[in-house]
């Protein structure tokens, strides 16, 4: 299944055997009253056992009944893995909520008085909940804090780690009557370590919010959403509560959802016996969830209406849009009989309805909806999810109420990965890349079985390029989390629309209001929600980096290397030690030594690109990421330049491994085995992947793509790779050419074919190596054509001496006598005389030659 569950607490694993240990040891146990009836626990009482709720340190609270009826509060502390008794009522009590401070002296429980007791609560007569506080360090004093005829619910609030331990402890109490409350209580030490309520008669309480519908406690970062029908509409709340004793409305942000009729609700304050789980498919479902990045998502299902399909809303505040879905649920006799789960997994959110689908939304990225993976009921793996409803609570835990399991959370990579392999739709394998490099586990085993999958399935279609889709998600996550906001300024994906229907959902984009901060100061996560906000309204064309920008200024650099004409030396050095920086990084992240012959030349060309790409992702992560230091820029634009870089040689690496090729193949003399061929393709689809976006490539590919294109290609198909542009003659290759093949007529045609083709500064060079009348004539042509470039006719002074020119051929003489003159008079030539030993004489006999070829004498 996409998602993998490992269980980190288990009631029937790690409670159960230590009350049986207690009952057998029939050891006394602290309480209120008798003292012992939590270690006498009848077999047939174990059913009673669930969890009342997850502290912010991790602590779970759970309750049962003992032979008596009694309500027994234990505690499972998650560092120790050991339990602990903390309280019991001799009463026959329903618990609603319960919850412990951080310090474990005081216990917060709302309780329903039974029916069926047949007598008078000698706590507080007449009433139907009784919320109670409770010293338990020892257990001493009770306090009533509420009697009324309404469900309340309460939750301690926890100071975050590194704050100091503050003599006051606080305690947020919800009522069924849709009021919030917050009371603030005293704590002093007595006799040693007993820890007591001060001044228990008065305990001060303030009113937070009141008139709302809908409530949920994030316990991770201690904040209460709500949602305020105040105004005839759905408003969302948040109020931060704060380690000073204070608390904020940080923002409202309007919900376009109806809640009017839908009842009273809360989410993550525990689980009561109120709870009708058969019953939780007919109410909406509501969560709010975040994450570290700034992320605020809102996701919403409204209550079935029909058995045919189900709709569910995702807004995104932090893009400022919502996306409604709706799925399609198959057979019609396929009822509906749980409700759907929504479960934060940190980038995504998961989106669960028991055997009929698993929709995986990007929440970084929930543009397109290929970035998200969305599974049916007839998925392999659908139904091993647990079929209970399941709640997302401190991070990656997420706990099944029913069994009274708590997981913790996390995308299956091996199954991810086996979804590549299957014969599935591209919108599908798309979502799988991204889910996968999201994981962040073992990236290096991650990419080898991407890389895998990628050379296996080279020659198969796709609607996107899957190289370069690599290439350049790889590159992303390999430096997001150094900084927020690098979802806005680098490239996620290499598609920027995506238009086909993914089968079995639909779904509709809206905008949406954007939230309204309320306070005027941001620290940690409320400083990104409130940078991404600001990135919504202001940022518009999107800020994402793309190499194209260097484009005009690759090609101007190249240009001037042609003509021999360059700016300053200064500018041109630095960006090739800005190459140079990138490349030294990527050799010093891999222990092994590459079998490819990469990295081992100049290759100027793609050094200006790496360089250029270097200054200029730098210049704009400077503009765009005010704060941070400029080393760290540096670093990480290293890091995503070697990253692309090193992912390119990891696939031409892998396919080199994976056929067994030798360092022979870098001759041109032999012919090219069928693995040279395969290994020739991949590197051919590299290209055109990096082509579109105008990627470097690592210095040496373009040589080695020529040698192996040379040698797997006919002649024809060859010339019309040169002149597609699609391999490149550098310099290596042709004179490595030139060297390893002899003259023999059909080598002779293939060196003159890419001779004629080179750049004119390489050709000069390449010829020199080529003992032959082809190679005279081109060095006769290129000399010739730089004498009479600037050549002006100048009135003879004297009649030359003919008897010098051993030919009575008149054209030819008359040629060689002005070349002769041109050379003698230097006439705006003096760099080319002399130049390779080519002088007027040296073309009468190449011309000559070249002649008497052409007449087969």
């Amino acid at each position: 299944m996409a998602l993998r569950l490992v269980t980190d607490f288990d009631l029937g694993k790690d409670v159960l055997p230590w009350l049986r240990a207690q009952r057998a040891a029939g050891a006394g146990v602290r309480g209120g009253g008798a003292g012992a009836g939590g270690a006498r626990v009848l077999e047939n009482n174990y059913e009673s056992l669930r969890v009342l709720n997850v502290e912010r340190n991790g602590n779970i609270i759970y309750t049962y009944k003992d032979d008596k009826g009694n309500v027994v509060f234990g505690l499972y502390d998650c560092q120790t893995r050991q339990n602990e008794h903390l309280y019991t009522f001799e009463k026959d009590l329903q618990v609603v909520s319960c919850s412990v401070n951080s310090e474990r002296t005081l216990l917060a429980a709302s309780l329903v008085q039974s029916t069926k007791e047949g007598r008078k609560n000698e706590l507080q007569p007449g009433s139907k909940c009784l919320t109670l506080l409770v010293e338990i360090h020892p257990v001493n004093n009770v306090k009533v804090l509420k009697a009324v005829d309404s469900y309340v619910w309460v939750q301690f609030l926890y100071p975050h780690v590194d704050s100091r331990s503050f003599p006051e402890t606080r305690l947020v109490l919800i009522s069924e009557e849709k009021y919030i409350e917050q009371f603030h209580i005293q704590v002093i030490q007595e006799d040693g370590n007993r820890v007591v309520i001060k001044n228990s008669g008065n305990v001060p309480k303030e009113r937070i919010a009141e008139d709302f519908v809908w409530a949920q406690w994030d316990t991770a970062e201690q904040r209460l959403y709500y949602i305020d029908l105040k105004r005839s509409r759905s408003t969302l709340k948040c109020i931060q509560f704060c380690a000073d004793e204070n608390f904020n409305l940080m923002f409202e942000a309007p919900l376009d959802i109806s809640l009017s009729d839908s009842g009273f609700k809360l989410v993550n304050f525990g689980c009561g016996y109120l709870q009708d789980q058969e019953k939780l498919c007919r109410y909406p479902t509501l969560c709010v969830f975040t994450n570290r990045t700034g992320s605020l998502c809102v996701c919403y299902s409204p209550k079935f209406d029909s058995w045919e399909q189900i709709t569910y809303s995702v807004f995104y505040f932090h893009k400022g849009y919502s996306k409604t879905f709706t799925a399609a649920l198959g057979s019609s006799h396929s009822r509906v009989t749980k409700g759907i789960t929504f479960l934060n997994l940190d980038y995504y959110v998961a989106v669960y309805l028991p055997g009929h689908f698993f929709h995986l939304l990007n929440i970084q990225h929930p543009d397109l909806i290929c970035h998200s993976l969305f599974l049916t009921g007839n998925n392999e793996g659908m139904d091993m999810l647990p079929h209970g409803p399941l709640q997302s609570l401190l991070g990656s835990l997420v706990l099944d109420w029913c069994s009274g399991k708590l997981y913790r959370a996390s995308l299956n990579q091996s199954y991810l990965l086996g979804l590549l392999w299957d014969t599935r739709p591209d919108c599908e394998k798309m979502a799988v890349l991204h889910c996968v490099l999201s994981c962040g586990r073992d990236p290096e085993f991650l990419e080898a079985q991407i890389i895998q999958w990628i050379s296996e399935n080279i020659s198969a279609y796709h609607s996107f390029d899957p190289i370069q889709e690599f290439i350049i998600a790889s590159s992303y996550w390999s430096i997001y989390p150094e900084t927020s906001n690098m979802d806005k300024l680098l490239p996620y994906s290499s598609v920027l629309t995506w238009n086909t229907e993914i089968p079995g959902i639909s779904l509709v984009t809206e905008e949406i209001t954007l939230p309204l901060m309320k306070v005027h100061s941001f620290k940690n996560y409320w400083e990104k929600l409130n940078a991404n906000l600001e990135y919504v309204k202001y940022s518009k064309p999107p800020l994402h980096y793309n190499n194209s920008m260097v484009r005009s200024e690759w090609h101007s650099l190249i240009s001037e290397e042609k003509t021999g004409k360059r700016r300053s030396k200064a500018y041109v050095r630095n960006i090739l030690d800005n190459a140079v920086k990138v490349i030294s990084n990527l050799e010093a992240r891999n222990s092994e030594p590459r079998v490819t012959p990469l990295l081992q030349e100049e290759d100027s060309h793609q050094r200006l690109l790496v360089g250029l790409m270097v200054s200029e992702l730098k210049d704009h992560l400077s503009r765009h990421l005010q704060g941070v230091e400029k080393k760290k820029i540096e670093q990480m634009v290293l890091d995503y330049s070697s990253k692309l870089l090193d992912v390119i040689c990891q696939i031409l690496e892998t396919s080199w491994r994976k056929h067994n090729l030798h360092p022979s193949v870098l001759h041109f003399n032999r012919r090219a085995s069928a693995a040279e061929s395969a290994v020739f393709h991949i590197m051919t689809r590299i290209l055109e992947a990096t082509n579109s976006l105008f990627l470097p490539l690592p210095p040496g590919f373009h040589t080695l793509h020529t040698i192996l294109g040379v040698r797997c290609l006919p002649l024809h198909n060859l010339l019309h790779y040169i002149d597609g542009g699609v391999l490149l003659l550098t310099e290596t290759a042709v004179t490595k050419l030139m060297q390893d093949l002899d003259n023999t007529e059909k080598n002779e045609k293939l060196k003159f074919s890419i001779v004629v083709r080179l750049p004119p500064l390489i050709g000069q060079k390449v010829c020199r190596l080529w003992d032959h009348p082809m190679s005279s004539n081109i060095i006769s042509r290129n000399h010739v054509r730089r004498l009479l470039q600037n050549y002006k006719k100048q009135p003879q002074s004297s009649i030359t001496d003919k008897s010098s020119f051993s030919m009575e051929f008149l054209p030819l003489n008359y040629f060689i006598e002005t070349l002769t003159e041109i050379e003698s008079s230097n006439q705006g030539l003096d760099a080319f005389i002399g130049h390779d030993n080519v002088d007027a004489k040296f073309v009468e006999e190449a011309a000559l030659k070249h002649t008497t070829m052409l007449l087969g004498l």
